[in-house]
């Protein structure tokens, strides 16, 4: 928008710089502090007492941090054939020594690697390792052989299950050097029987092995299931969320077009109420500028104008106000009375007259002190007066000694006696508790630990009867170790035939469980349908109550409206009956008067009829045939104006009825004028548009009110 005014101006220059330095750089030219040091430098020399403070420089760090700055690849293709290195071969063939340190202390390394890399990294590049080459001596087999099945990442680095295996394989070994040789029969069943046992435990360790991988394996497969129905979970839950979202962007969409439309037509309705005589204004440009809430100075956003825009023009850039020289300046300009306070004492109150007598005021400011002072003194009195009182402690009263009779004396000692000796009994008794309970230990303590000859004795002859109860005990094993050999041999047979049998079952049952892991699966898969299927209808349960409670809501609508009908009615119905009861009241009561009226016409006099006609023509008559006369003037006075109405009124009607196209279109309207007692109902037929048969068809009625003087003072309504 234009403006001409000085406190909005039309436009304006504003400079933009472009320094390409930043504005942290220090812009002061530093070479003056270096001419500055060689000079103190060079004086330095004549002059020992002169100290020159040192200049650090920062540590390059040439091979540490900073080394990228210092070196780089070498430029080589990778496809040049580089010469050979022969520095060595002359090395080899010149009998002169030289000091390799001394010359790489002057000249540096002969050969530098510059630059290296490489197509993988330390993890990729990671190789087995490396396995020298060993000799075995005959009759020896290290331990350290028997774990080189063993390789980086199967096995190494060693874990529990390693441990475990190395320990069974040394257990092993230790079996098979415990194992007897082949020399006899008895030492080959024996032999066997341990083959066998060994065999047993073998397999029962392999059983377990299976059984642990096939728990391992359910385990694993459990937790994929798991995951796999996490994940299904997650999904299912973003897509909710999703379409959930969605269904809120819609809603806050479709909510905000409703606010913004519902705006729109109030602004319209408000802007249509302002004009409701439809005059056309013209715009007032002096009262638009004159009123600072008008558009010329807040215009509105919705129209394409922004006031925010562009606000860096308005702010104030002041010499006196941004730079310290300015201010300094604007303060020595200002007067003192601006920058320094000026104190002034305060002047005494005048509490007396000019006559000489002190004021009221001042009188009832003293009184005031003195009974605030004496307030505060009985105030303190009061608290210390009501402090607790310490009260004096009583003197606690002597022991006394009461001397007892000798008797008395007696019986005391002989009670305090018997004490003794229940106690002593109830020691005792407790002590042979406690003995009873640890006996077996103080058997056990006399057996190992004798102490005297009679307890040693016995110790050796208890000895010599368990050796021999063990060597009898030896015998029996040994011929039971025979019987069991041959039993043995039969068994194996048998244990055979049943471990070929249950390895076969064993086979078989792992099929069956595998089979019912799958069954299990489809019933679970069976199972989660279900319930996705459950979901389903009790959504599609929820969506039919929703329904229902909307056709619930909308029959109560309908029923409500039907009430409200009904209870129109019925207040209709009450209104007549009332109306009809009451004339029925009313015409009782008149037939009541008129009987009164009739007694008391009977009973009158010819006096007070004379009476009565005179009151009626002095109160009623007379007066009433002035109104009549007054009534007549001004009726007289105002049929003009009445005919010149009638003229109006006629004569729109009469053009609205001579055009045929409008009499088409619009439906009649019969408007009732009210009835005069003096004039007769008068019709006025009116054409209107079809769209006003739309308020005939709701019942709403126009009345039209002709304002007419009253053609007698006492009579109102409309005319």
């Amino acid at each position: 928008m234009l403006s001409s005014l000085i406190h909005f101006p039309g436009n304006g220059l504003c400079l933009e710089g472009k320094d390409a330095v930043p504005p942290f750089i220090d812009r002061r030219w530093r070479g003056r502090a270096q001419q500055r040091l060689k000079a103190l430098q060079q004086l330095a020399v004549g002059q020992s007492s002169l100290q020159i403070p040192q200049m650090v420089y920062e540590d390059p760090e040439v091979s540490g941090r900073n080394r990228y700055k210092y070196f780089a690849r070498p430029l080589v293709p990778p496809n040049k054939v580089l010469p050979l290195d022969i520095s060595y071969v002359i090395a080899k063939t010149e009998p002169t020594v030289y000091l390799s340190t001394r010359d790489s202390e002057i000249f540096g390394p002969k050969i530098r690697t510059c630059g290296t890399q490489t197509d993988y990294r330390d993890g990729e590049a990671q190789t087995d390792p490396y396995s020298p080459e060993y000799v075995v001596p005959s009759g020896s087999v290290p331990e350290l052989l028997t774990l080189a099945t063993l390789t980086w990442g199967r096995g190494l680095p060693a874990g529990l299950a390693e441990v475990e295996m190395i320990e069974r394989a040394r257990e092993k070994r230790a079996w098979e050097a415990a194992l007897p040789a082949m020399d006899s029969a008895s030492n080959i069943a024996k032999r066997r029987k341990m083959m066998d046992e060994m065999e047993r435990k073998e397999w029962a360790f392999r059983e377990q092995e299976i059984e642990k991988l096939q728990e391992i394996r359910l385990e694993v497969f459990k937790k994929l299931l798991q995951r796999r129905e996490a994940k299904q979970n997650e999904l299912d839950a973003k897509r909710l969320d999703d379409r959930w979202q969605n269904h809120q962007k819609a809603k806050e969409e479709k909510i905000k077009k409703i606010q913004h439309d519902f705006a729109l037509m109030l602004r319209k309705l408000i802007a249509k109420r302002k004009n409701v005589m439809g005059k056309l204004e013209r715009r007032d440009i002096i009262k638009e500028y004159t009123n600072f809430a008008s558009q010329t100075y807040a215009p509105l956003s919705r129209i394409g104008y922004f006031p925010d825009n562009h606000s860096e023009r308005y702010v104030v850039k002041n010499f006196y106000l941004n730079t310290f020289g300015g201010l300094c300046e604007l303060e020595a300009s200002l007067p003192d009375s601006v920058t320094q306070v000026e104190i002034k004492a305060p002047k005494p109150k005048n509490n007396i007259t000019k006559t000489g007598y002190i004021k009221r005021s001042a009188r009832l400011e003293v009184e005031l002190a003195m009974v605030h002072q004496v307030w505060r003194c009985i105030q303190q009195y009061h608290r210390i007066t009501e402090s607790p009182r310490l009260e004096k402690p009583t003197r606690s009263s002597s022991p006394t000694i009461h001397i007892s009779p000798i008797e008395e004396e007696e019986r005391e000692l002989a009670v305090i006696c018997l004490q003794k000796l229940l106690r002593g009994r109830a020691i005792q008794y407790k002590m042979f508790e406690e003995k009873e309970k640890r006996l077996e230990l103080i058997q056990e303590l006399r057996t190992t630990h004798a102490l005297q000859e009679n307890e040693q004795l016995l110790l050796k002859l208890e000895e010599k009867m368990t050796r021999a109860l063990r060597q009898q005990h030896d015998l029996k094993m040994h011929k039971l170790s025979s019987m069991e050999s041959h039993l043995a041999r039969e068994e194996g047979r048998a244990l055979a035939n049943m471990f070929d049998f249950l390895s076969k079952e064993l086979l078989r049952l792992q099929e069956e469980r595998r089979i019912h892991a799958f069954v299990m699966l489809a019933e679970r898969t069976r199972r989660m349908r279900e319930a996705e299927e459950s979901g389903r209808r009790q959504v599609e349960e929820k969506q039919r109550q929703e329904e229902d409670e909307i056709f619930r809501q909308v029959v109560k609508v309908h029923q409500s409206t039907v009430d409200s009908y009904l209870e129109d009615i019925i207040l209709s119905s009450m209104e007549n009956t009332a109306e009809e009861q009451a004339r029925e009241e009313v015409r009782r009561m008149a037939v009541e008067i008129n009987d009164i009226a009739y007694e008391l016409e009977r009973s009158r006099t010819h006096l007070q009829s004379e009476e009565i006609v005179a009151e009626l023509v002095y109160s009623f008559l007379i007066p009433e045939i002035e109104k009549m006369s007054i009534r007549e003037k001004v009726r007289q006075s105002q049929r003009k104006h009445i005919y010149a109405a009638h003229q109006i009124i006629h004569g729109s009607v009469e053009e609205l009825l001579a055009d045929p196209a409008l009499r088409q279109e619009i439906s009649t309207l019969h408007l009732l004028f009210p009835r005069h007692p003096e004039c007769k109902s008068h019709y006025l037929s009116l054409q209107l548009p079809p769209s006003y048969a739309v308020l005939e068809s709701n019942n709403i009625q126009f009345n039209v009110t002709v304002p007419v003087q009253p053609l007698h003072p006492t009579t109102t309504g409309p005319h």
